[in-house]
């Protein structure tokens, strides 16, 4: 399927928009924690952002992004918080003073980004809304790309953001940063939350890049913290190993002609021999941390281990991959895992019994993927009528430009 090339004048609009969004994260992170409001806070931001569009588009992108917006947010904010309370300009602008390397205190959490995500992930929400709200409120991801990203549609995913920023409101839930013993009963949604920030990067459900580099270097860079805080969580060291066996592969994962390179096609050669290694090695630390519960972050880093170290595509070890995912099934018996077992069963034991493991799989009708899936399996067995089929039904679902031309079978 071939896609109209954007004008100048269009890419300029997506990078400039790109940018401001990217920028706008950290200045909402940066102005939550000097006013203790998120609403307001995203309001200052939504204008700052909306008022960067029209004058850097017209004069040009500052030398400081970030400071720029971060000045115009505050000046935002105390219009708002003098509006809202009554108070004169002065007392509004002292809520905001301040220089925006001042430390954090009385909290091993130091990022604002870090901060907020553990701010979101409240207990008194349900989990998947906590990981729901870190991505659609500080993250930056769309409804849509939420929805996508916990296999719901978007309608229900608003009508879930909305009932929780209305639960927050209502049960006047503070905005602030939990205390340290309270970070635990957190932990795993914010995980989460940086889990399906790397997923959403890595691969993105829409637009014109098949990667988005700044929510992937965020992912990793959250990992990294997080690491930081629980050096002996199994967890946050298999998530950290992950990314980065994942992301080695970055370079690689896009050709020439924009348009995506499979696995079995990528030259290995330009893979990131630094990740892999540290990936590897953390990979093996995870593993001595969970001898008798294995950690769904620390298996599926094991399996991206075994094809960061496979020397080709056809040389990989398809019997430990699938091995691998037997016993990530047994922590999340999700459709999706499934899906990628099949994948894996197919290469070891033939197209048919991948096929077969790939129908047998519910839930999956609106998830483009499975539909792709069969439509390679069906074309390996020569059900050519069939195969085109299943990719009509994965082309008309949501699918980034890059996904969208993957290269014609041949």
């Amino acid at each position: 399927m071939t896609s109209q090339q954007p004008s100048d004048g269009d890419e300029a609009r997506r990078v400039l928009a790109a940018l401001v969004r990217e920028s706008g994260r950290d200045v909402l992170a940066t102005l939550v924690r000097y006013t203790g409001d998120l609403a307001l806070a995203e309001d200052a931001v939504q204008d700052a952002s909306l008022r960067a569009l029209e004058t850097w588009a017209r004069d040009g992108v500052p030398e400081n992004p970030v400071a720029w917006l971060r000045l115009t947010a505050r000046r935002r904010a105390i219009d708002l918080i003098r509006r809202e309370a009554g108070r004169q300009p002065k007392e509004a602008a002292a809520m905001l003073l301040g220089p925006d390397d001042e430390p954090v205190t009385g909290s091993v959490v130091q990022d604002d980004l870090l901060r907020l995500v553990f701010t979101c992930c409240h207990p008194s929400l349900a989990p998947t809304t906590q990981v729901a709200l870190s991505l659609r409120t500080l993250c930056g991801l769309t409804t849509a790309e939420v929805a996508r990203a916990l296999l719901v549609s978007e309608a229900s995913m608003a009508k879930r953001l909305t009932r929780a920023r209305q639960k927050i409101k209502l049960a006047r839930i503070p905005y602030r940063v939990p205390p340290d013993h309270e970070l635990p009963e957190r932990w795993a949604a914010v995980l989460a939350t940086t889990y399906l920030l790397f997923n959403e990067g890595y691969a993105a459900t829409d637009g014109p890049d098949l990667v988005r580099d700044d929510l992937v270097d965020q992912a990793v860079r959250l990992a990294r913290l997080l690491v930081r805080l629980q050096p002996d969580d199994a967890g946050a060291v298999g998530l950290l190993a992950l990314m980065l066996l994942q992301d080695s592969r970055r370079a690689t994962r896009v050709g020439p002609d924009g348009r995506a390179v499979l696995l079995a096609d990528q030259d290995r050669t330009r893979w990131d021999a630094d990740e892999i290694d540290e990936g590897v090695r953390l990979v093996g630390e995870g593993l001595r941390r969970t001898p008798d519960r294995p950690d769904r972050y620390v298996v599926q880093a094991a399996i991206a281990a075994c094809h960061a170290l496979a020397p080709s595509y056809d040389r990989t070890d398809w019997a430990a991959v699938v091995s691998w995912y037997d016993v990530l099934l047994r922590i999340d018996p999700g459709p999706v895992v499934r899906l990628n077992r099949a994948a894996a069963l197919a290469e070891r034991d033939g197209a048919a019994a991948g096929l077969a493991a790939v129908d047998a799989i519910d839930g999956l009708a609106a998830y483009p993927w499975w539909h792709a899936t069969r439509a390679v399996l069906l074309r390996r067995l020569g059900r050519d009528d069939e195969a085109a089929a299943a990719d009509a039904l994965a082309d008309r679902l949501p699918l980034n430009d890059p996904a969208r031309r993957l290269p014609e079978p041949g």
